[in-house]
């Protein structure tokens, strides 16, 4: 008897702990469910470099509730960099090899887009991002981020074309941005693509890899690691913060290698992704006349497994990653979420390469507070990610496949 009443208590009490941590979770309003309190990453930090604050990396597990599908509607895309949404629901493309796409609303039908300058696609170099005008129903214009071939070097450049009546070619290319000083390398181009509500075009910028550019970073007289804002004729954009020996183009420094940036749809704020070396790829709040502190700190070390500068995660007036990662997920495109699955409203979906999957950020305010990993056992370089006009999430893989995820 006192065996069988003891049981019954326990199983009570139990029960009422879980309803009382699931009261707890209705009552904060979170959208959605957590795992436990483990990160889904197990592998052990490659630094010892501790964390600024509380929930800056391996923030808590979450899970989808919401049934979805996943499906490769194509698997013919070439050497894809970027996907935007197009017109009458198709996609606008971009293949390294110098060309663009254009793919159907259900993603069985390509044609190809050409007459852009020619590009070095050597190593991480090519034709990368694509940008529509915002005015692009009335003057059909895009802008192109590429690796433009000089001399015996390149460099990150925008180019501006108009799409053809045919949409066959791009008519009048000019290149109105070249991202200096020109260096014989074939890495850490950035060069990801986006207008603000102003239409002013921003560009993300690599410091080019290599130990003899990587300061440059800090050097607001070149290009290399930044943020830069310009209006559609490749001039630096009214109201940019200038600080005194920043050349005007410049909105922030201090990057690494930043493949993705993406506006949020609430708040109209920019966020950006930049990969790091052996660890310490991040996701930062772009501010305007900010330093993001590459190479000064960081939270990896160079792959060889020796320290980067003082081995330092943090220094007074050099700004901190709202998150990042150890190992290393390398963070490609990225993309807030506007489409029909509700608990993914303004997440943030971050294109992994070597992580091979689609990683799921919720944001409240300016923090991360839940992560889950997505698409794993596609076993796929994810390059870019887009919440589509349609309301699914879109993925494309160095591999040249079209992922769709849709709600059941």
């Amino acid at each position: 008897m006192k065996t069988t009443l003891l049981k019954y208590t326990l199983v009570t009490v139990m029960f009422l702990i879980s309803c009382k941590e699931e009261s707890k979770a209705q009552k904060s309003g979170a959208n959605h469910s957590v795992v436990n309190n483990a990160n889904p990453e197990t592998a052990k930090r490659n630094t010892s470099i501790p964390p600024a604050f509380d929930g800056q990396t391996r923030i808590k597990a979450v899970k989808t509730k919401t049934g979805y599908t996943v499906e490769a509607i194509n698997a013919e895309l070439g050497r894809p960099w970027a996907i935007v949404n197009f017109t009458e629901g198709r996609f606008l493309t971009t293949d390294k090899s110098g060309h663009m796409h254009i793919i159907s609303a259900d993603g069985q039908s390509i044609s190809r887009i050409t007459g852009f300058p020619a590009v070095d696609d050597k190593g991480q170099g090519g034709m990368l991002d694509v940008a529509l005008d915002p005015d692009y129903a009335t003057n059909r214009t895009i802008y192109w981020s590429f690796t433009e071939p000089f001399k015996e070097g390149n460099h990150t450049a925008v180019g501006k074309g108009r799409i053809s009546d045919d949409e066959q070619r791009v008519e009048n290319p000019q290149v109105i941005f070249r991202a200096t000083p020109t260096y014989d390398g074939d890495k850490h181009y950035g060069s990801r693509l986006a207008f603000d509500q102003q239409g002013m075009l921003y560009l993300s910028t690599g410091e080019r890899s290599d130990r003899k550019t990587r300061p440059l970073a800090q050097d607001q007289q070149t290009y290399y690691g930044k943020i830069i804002r310009i209006t559609r004729d490749g001039k630096a954009a009214p109201g940019n913060p200038v600080p005194a020996g920043w050349k005007p183009e410049i909105f922030a420094t201090g990057l690494r290698n930043p493949q993705g940036i993406a506006f949020h749809p609430e708040t109209g704020e920019l966020w950006e992704a930049e990969m790091g070396p052996k660890g310490g790829d991040e996701i930062n709040l772009i501010l305007a006349g900010k330093n993001y502190g590459w190479p000064t700190i960081t939270y990896g070390e160079e792959y060889s497994g020796l320290t980067i500068g003082s081995g330092i995660g943090h220094k007074e007036e050099l700004e901190q990653p709202v998150y990042f990662w150890d190992p290393s997920v390398s963070p490609s495109g990225i993309d807030f979420y506007t489409g029909s699955i509700e608990e993914w409203k303004n997440n943030l979906f971050v294109g992994c390469l070597s992580g091979n999957k689609i990683i799921r950020l919720v944001i409240e305010g300016h923090k991360v507070t839940g992560e889950e990993w997505l698409l794993e056992d596609q076993n796929e370089r994810f390059r870019d990610v887009l919440s589509g006009a349609d309301g699914n999430l879109y993925g494309v893989t160095d591999s040249g496949k079209l992922y769709k995820i849709s709600k059941k």
